[in-house]
């Protein structure tokens, strides 16, 4: 293993009631280990720490719309293609007659990916937009 990969073991001092909340957490999300939840807490902060940085980033834009929705499709694939070097795929499924759920995976500064996911998202027609961002660490 190189250095980066070596395990460090240290420990960690908390209020009982801060260990009871990541106890109960653990059991619940079915985590195999206290240190494992650790880490991912230490991740998500360092995704957090890039996006505020305004480094390139990763988002994940899934969204719940009426594909009936007058000219709902044309706008959201018009919006896609004006950000050609930032939308770099998509996913569609049919979820019911009227609705279609639809992923989309954005790529650039954490500016223009809010931007981006907001335009579409704003679009009448759209029942839920939620954004996931995340980044290489």
């Amino acid at each position: 293993m190189g250095k980066e990969d070596r395990i460090v073991r240290f420990s960690v001092s908390l209020e009982q009631s801060l260990f009871d909340y990541i106890e109960n957490d653990v059991l619940k999300t079915g985590y195999t280990s206290r240190s494992e939840f650790i880490r991912d807490l230490i991740r998500q902060k360092m995704v957090d720490r890039k996006w505020e940085k305004e480094s390139e980033c990763l988002g994940v834009l899934t969204i719940l719309y009426d594909h009936h929705y007058n000219e709902l499709s044309d706008k959201m694939v018009e919006i896609q293609h004006g950000h050609l070097l930032n939308v770099t795929c998509t996913l569609h499924m049919h979820v019911t007659h009227h609705d279609c759920l639809e992923v989309i995976v954005i790529k650039g500064s954490p500016a223009e990916i809010e931007r981006i996911a907001a335009r579409i998202s704003g679009l009448k027609g759209v029942k839920h937009a939620q954004l996931s961002k995340t980044a290489v660490v």
